[in-house]
C-alpha cells in the first residue's frame, strides 16, 4: 500500500502504546518507519510491526505519516479521559481495527527471572511511586506465601542497590523481555517497564496513584490495575505530599488477597 511514517518521542510507555498503530499500518500492507527512541521502537521491529527505526525524520517520502507531538497531525494526549491506545487509533482512522493484546516475543527457556515474582519500585516520576517501605514489605507477603522475589532495575535505577535484593539490571529490553516471559507474576507502578511486561502476557499488577488508569492503562490480557484513590484523584502532574492515593495500608490490604 505504501509507506507510512510513525513519529513519536518520548519515554518508553510514550512509545510502547504506539504499537497497535504500528501492528495495524504492517498488516494493511504498509511498509512502515518508526522514528523516536530507537531502543523502544526496535522492539516493534522485532516482532514485525516495524521495518525502519530512526532517530530523525529522514527526507523520505511517505504515503501517510502519524506525527505524534503538540505540533503533529495527532495530540500527544486525549483532550478527554480516553484510552491512549483508542485515542492514537481512532485519530489514525483506525478505529474499528483489532490489535495484539499480547507482543509475540518468545520467552528465554534458561532465565533469571523463571518462576519467579518480579517487583519494579521504580518509574519515570518518583511521583507515582509508593515509599520503598511499602516493597519490602509487600516482599515479606510474597515469601509468606512460598514464592522467591527478585527486584528489576532500569537505567537512573542506582539507588535501588541499597534498598532492595536480589537485583535484575535490565540491560537490553529485548533480552529483558524474553526473561521476564518466564517469571511467576509482575509487580510494579504505572511506568514504561509495566507497560512492557504486561503487553507480553505476564501475569501483572500494576499500581497506579496520581496517574489515570482510564487513560494509561497498559495493554495485557492478564493485567489486574491496582488503585485506591480518594475523591481527589487523579491528579498527576499536580501530586499533593500526602499521596492518599499510595497510602502503604491501603495498598497492602489489597495484596493480603493476591493469589499467586
Amino acid at each position: 500500500m505504501g509507506k507510512a511514517l510513525v513519529y513519536r518521542r518520548g519515554a518508553l510507555g510514550d512509545t510502547i502504546v504506539t504499537f497497535p498503530l504500528l501492528e495495524v499500518l504492517k498488516r494493511k500492507g504498509y511498509e512502515v518507519t518508526a522514528v523516536g527512541n530507537t531502543d523502544y521502537f526496535k522492539i516493534a521491529k522485532e516482532v514485525g510491526w516495524v521495518d525502519r527505526v530512526h532517530y530523525e525524520i529522514l527526507g523520505d517520502k511517505y504515503d501517510c505519516k502519524f506525527i505524534i507531538s503538540s505540533d503533529g497531525n495527532i495530540k500527544p494526549f486525549p483532550s478527554e479521559r480516553e484510552w491512549i491506545v483508542t485515542y492514537y487509533l481512532s485519530k489514525a482512522g483506525f478505529e474499528r481495527e483489532k490489535f495484539s493484546k499480547e507482543l509475540p516475543i518468545s520467552k528465554s527457556e534458561n532465565s533469571p527471572l523463571f518462576g519467579k515474582v518480579v517487583i519494579a519500585p521504580s518509574s519515570g516520576s518518583l511521583k507515582k511511586v509508593p515509599e520503598y517501605e511499602f516493597f519490602l514489605e509487600l516482599e515479606n507477603i510474597i515469601k509468606r506465601k512460598g514464592f522467591d522475589v527478585i527486584y528489576i532495575v532500569g537505567e537512573g535505577d542506582e539507588w535501588m542497590y541499597e534498598k532492595f535484593s536480589p537485583i535484575y539490571k535490565i540491560e537490553n529490553l529485548i533480552t529483558f523481555s524474553q526473561h521476564v516471559k518466564s517469571s511467576l507474576l509482575y509487580i510494579g507502578v504505572d511506568s514504561g517497564i509495566s507497560h512492557l511486561v504486561s503487553y507480553l502476557g505476564v501475569k501483572s499488577f500494576v499500581i497506579f496513584g496520581p496517574t489515570d488508569p482510564i487513560v494509561w492503562k497498559p495493554i495485557g490480557r492478564n493485567l489486574k490495575l491496582i488503585y485506591t484513590y480518594p475523591d481527589c484523584g487523579p491528579c498527576f502532574p499536580h501530586v499533593c505530599d500526602e499521596r492518599w492515593c499510595l497510602s502503604e495500608e491501603k495498598l497492602l490490604k489489597l495484596f493480603y488477597s493476591i493469589r499467586i
